[in-house]
């Protein structure tokens, strides 16, 4: 019976961050906040203890979307209010420009130097002087102008007008043909045939994955 018990309180748990990961929507998964992260960690935990609390289930559960529906009020607030936004999130800080470090920035965003220094490398920059502007964004991360000699050439600036590209479209996974992609494209099964022979395979069986470009070019990856 107790084991039951365990097996239904965890099914309720999973439901439960399911329904309210849900609520909250995907910003949990992309970068965070300081208060998304902890407020993901201890909806987490309370999910944890949700899953073996065999007596009173409903007070985790409550506690659970408490801290839900808080994480959600405060981004609606943030949303409706934008003015609120520098108090919920934070601002982002200026932390180099023109060459010149802010070192009160730096203490103010409780960044030290030399961690600095590591987000510049894991963008890319090993040289401060190849930086025009850094700033720390209010989610942890980096952003970063280049000095505009170290800027990556643009088609732009070579008067250059490429064709628009678009995503590739997937007509093969796994061996099975995906017709409702096919025929998103204006394809069918009898162009896929036809493409599979001419690159010399029997069936689409033999095909892992199959992507097809606005221009109908089929791009094959073949079982391993």
């Amino acid at each position: 019976m107790e084991i039951l018990k365990v097996v239904l309180t965890s099914l309720l748990s999973a439901l439960a961050l399911f329904l309210i990961a849900k609520v909250m929507g995907h910003k949990q998964m992309a970068q965070l906040d300081f208060f998304d992260y902890i407020t993901g960690i201890t909806i987490g935990s309370i999910a944890a203890e949700l899953a073996t609390e065999l007596e009173k289930p409903w007070k985790p559960l409550i506690a659970m979307v408490i801290y839900g529906l808080v994480a959600f009020g405060l981004t609606i607030l943030a949303h409706k209010i934008p003015k609120t936004r520098k108090y919920i999130n934070g601002t982002p800080t200026i932390i180099m420009d023109n060459g010149k470090l802010y070192r009160k920035n730096m203490k103010k965003a409780k960044l030290e130097l030399s961690e600095f220094m590591v987000l510049c490398r894991q963008e890319g920059y090993f040289n401060l002087n190849d930086i025009q502007t850094a700033i720390f964004e209010y989610n942890g991360r980096l952003t970063i102008l280049p000095v505009s000699d170290k800027r990556p050439v643009t088609p732009k600036d070579m008067n250059l007008t490429p064709p628009k590209e678009e995503i590739c479209t997937e007509v093969i996974m796994d061996g099975r043909i995906l017709g409702e992609n096919l025929k998103r494209l204006g394809l069918d099964t009898t162009w896929l045939d036809k493409q599979l022979k001419q690159q010399k395979y029997n069936s689409a069986k033999e095909i892992y994955l199959g992507v097809c470009d606005q221009n109908n070019k089929l791009s094959l990856f073949e079982m391993n």
